[in-house]
């Protein structure tokens, strides 16, 4: 198996694993707040999905285009990845989040469980990324 197909097949491996492990997430996170008699769309937990899914698919995208130039700095570039994730955070949920006074746990949950299954896809498939031999990368 040549190289370029290696990190093809990660890269394809990620996306899918992506997709439907956080869509799979959401219908449980919904099914959790419907049998707790909870709302299901507040708390801006559409965009905070929506938003996880396209910080992480935007992060290794760029991750997996840097990979032969930058493959030394990946790590470092994946870090400033998940600084720029809490920036987006801090600038656009937590205002909200804020806005009666205090973050709730729904609130924090909503964008913190798509956050967390987005951060462990990354993390693994980085990691089989950066695993792949020099000259395969």
């Amino acid at each position: 198996m040549t190289t370029i197909h290696n990190a093809r097949k990660i890269a394809t491996s990620f996306f899918l694993q992506l997709i439907v492990g956080l869509g799979i997430v959401f219908l449980l996170h919904l099914f959790l707040l419907n049998a707790n008699h909870l709302p299901l769309f507040n708390d801006k937990i559409i965009a905070a999905y929506a938003t996880n899914l396209l910080l992480a698919v935007s992060i290794f995208s760029s991750l997996f285009f840097l990979r032969k130039k930058y493959n030394d700095q990946l790590g470092f570039l994946f870090l400033f990845g998940s600084f720029l994730k809490f920036a987006v955070f801090f600038i656009f949920f937590s205002p909200a989040y804020k806005a009666d006074g205090n973050t709730s746990r729904l609130e924090f949950f909503a964008f913190f469980v798509p956050y967390v299954i987005c951060l462990v896809i990354e993390t693994v498939s980085l990691i089989k990324l950066l695993n792949l031999p020099k000259k395969e990368t």
